[in-house]
């Protein structure tokens, strides 16, 4: 495992999977003989979040759910950079490369082109998809504005394997295209480069998966804290909701009554009133107050004087 301690030329030297991950982190080449943390600290990277992505695909090092020490800027920074990687530079690079490779007028060598732009524009779509969706619900995350209609659950539904394909375009390359030795050349270097980037995408899609997503899954739960510290401030300096959305007294008996562990229907046989009529109410209160649980009504019941806290099973 490499510590900061460790000099960046010794992890290149062992790893030269490295390299790519220095760029997508803004590290630039020409760092001597820096430690890695000299390095991170002169390109503004945060050393642990580094160390953790390279020791976490080179060796499979690192336990994430609970590590609060993993920058997420620093993660969104690396994902983000790897994609502008990927989409602007390999992926066209690979297409010039097998496009030399392969004989003009070879019938299946056209269709290995049109299976490989195939290819390009679902992992392109995927690396689209998060970018417009995944990162900025990350950043307002981060701002402290997290955006309701989204959460990294959804995000993990989405994120299917999309390196199948590359798979199978190796395979069809090596079983079906024949060539001759300049072209045979040429291909080989071509699945050199094919073979790295399906390390590569492995690795990419791993660090999505156990070290961004949990991150923001930390995130996410401190934005809930904050939500319900927010919510039981307001019950208690300004008496839980705005002059304009006063609470009625029928909504008031309503509270009473979920706070007692009444059903809806025994709430309505108390109060004369239909069930569906207790349903809008917990509605509009839920609403006004945006308290949506019995355990937040209760707060605010014993915290507005609506119920003595003696008489709440807790």
């Amino acid at each position: 495992m490499y510590e900061p301690s460790d000099k960046m030329i010794t992890l290149i030297k062992d790893n030269s999977s490295v390299l790519q991950a220095l760029g997508s982190f803004g590290i630039n080449l020409g760092f001597g003989d820096k430690t890695v943390s000299e390095t991170c600290l002169l390109n503004g990277v945060d050393t642990y979040t580094f160390l953790a992505v390279v020791n976490y695909t080179i060796n499979g090092y690192g336990e994430f759910e609970n590590d609060e020490h993993i920058s997420v800027p620093t993660l969104l920074h690396y994902l983000q950079a790897s994609h502008t990687f990927y989409l602007d530079f390999q992926l066209p690079f690979i297409r010039r490369e097998l496009q030399e490779s392969i004989s003009e007028g070879d019938p299946l060598g056209r269709l290995i082109m049109k299976f490989y732009d195939d290819y390009a524009q679902e992992i392109r779509r995927h690396m689209k998809y998060e970018e417009k969706t995944l990162f900025p619900y990350v950043e307002s995350l981060l701002a402290g504005k997290p955006l309701n209609d989204y959460n990294i659950e959804t995000f993990s539904k989405h994120h299917e394997q999309t390196d199948k394909m590359l798979r199978e375009l190796k395979l069809m390359i090596i079983k079906y295209l024949p060539s001759d030795t300049l072209h045979n050349n040429q291909l080989t270097a071509t699945l050199y480069d094919i073979y790295n980037n399906e390390e590569w995408l492995r690795q990419h899609a791993e660090v999505e998966d156990h070290i961004f997503t949990p991150a923001i899954k930390r995130l996410e739960q401190l934005a809930q804290q904050d939500d319900v510290s927010k919510n039981i401030s307001a019950m208690v300096f300004k008496g839980g909701q705005d002059a304009s959305e006063a609470l009625s007294d029928r909504e008031r008996e309503v509270i009473i009554g979920v706070v007692q562990g009444l059903q809806n229907k025994e709430i309505a046989d108390r109060l004369f009133i239909s069930v569906n009529t207790v349903i809008t109410h917990r509605r509009n209160i839920a609403r006004k107050l945006q308290i949506h649980s019995p355990a937040g009504l209760t707060i605010y019941a014993i915290v507005n004087g609506l119920v003595d806290i003696t008489s709440v099973k807790l």
